[in-house]
């Protein structure tokens, strides 16, 4: 998450009636929120669902294993940039990114049917799995979420590409708040070939 500083302790815990600490919005409490995952590090291993057609339960050190990966992470499914550019752009370039054998993963905050409905508005091929992480466990493994509170959105995922190969990061692109440039298709892809 943007962090918040030690100040803003109580935006994120309340006190029960025994006088321990417990969680309200976030589900992972700050003591375990790592730090932003950097290039050089293994892909956490966490549970989510994959979106290629159907829908089914999956390890992230089992998507990531053995295979060149880009994963574009979006805010919201159904949201203005991330319809409108950010996966169209990933289905665009789909054959730039299979000639380089380049599995191309979109990650969202998202519950998988939210996830099915959105592809398939977007009819985005099979080939783009699309990653649900409901809760945002492997978002926060990665140090990638966004606090959305504010807009009524919760935790998110920031704005991002990565590119990694048999589940270690080489490249990492986080779009500061607003901005949607160094995470596009045409970004990564560049980024990759440098």
């Amino acid at each position: 998450m943007d962090r918040l500083s030690e100040d803003d302790d109580s935006l994120r815990f309340s006190a029960t009636a025994t006088g321990k600490r417990s969680s309200m919005a976030y589900p992972v409490p700050p003591s375990e929120i790592c730090m932003t995952i950097q290039p050089g590090k293994m892909i956490p291993d966490a549970s989510v669902q994959v979106i290629d057609g159907e829908v089914r339960k999956c390890r992230t050190s089992e998507l990531f294993a053995a295979r060149k990966v880009v994963m574009f992470g979006v805010p919201g499914a159904f949201t203005p940039t991330c319809s409108n550019k950010h996966l169209p752009g990933y289905v665009n370039h789909l054959a730039d990114f299979r000639e380089r054998d380049i599995t191309v993963m979109c990650l969202a905050v998202n519950d998988a049917h939210v996830m099915q409905a959105w592809a398939a508005s977007l009819q985005v091929p099979a080939e783009l799995l699309m990653i649900a992480d409901g809760n945002a466990a492997f978002t926060q493994s990665m140090g990638l979420e966004l606090d959305g509170t504010a807009f009524g959105m919760g935790v998110r995922v920031k704005r991002f590409a990565l590119f990694a190969e048999d589940g270690v990061v080489r490249l990492l692109q986080i779009e500061a708040p607003g901005e949607f440039r160094v995470s596009t298709a045409e970004a990564i892809l560049t980024a990759i070939d440098h």
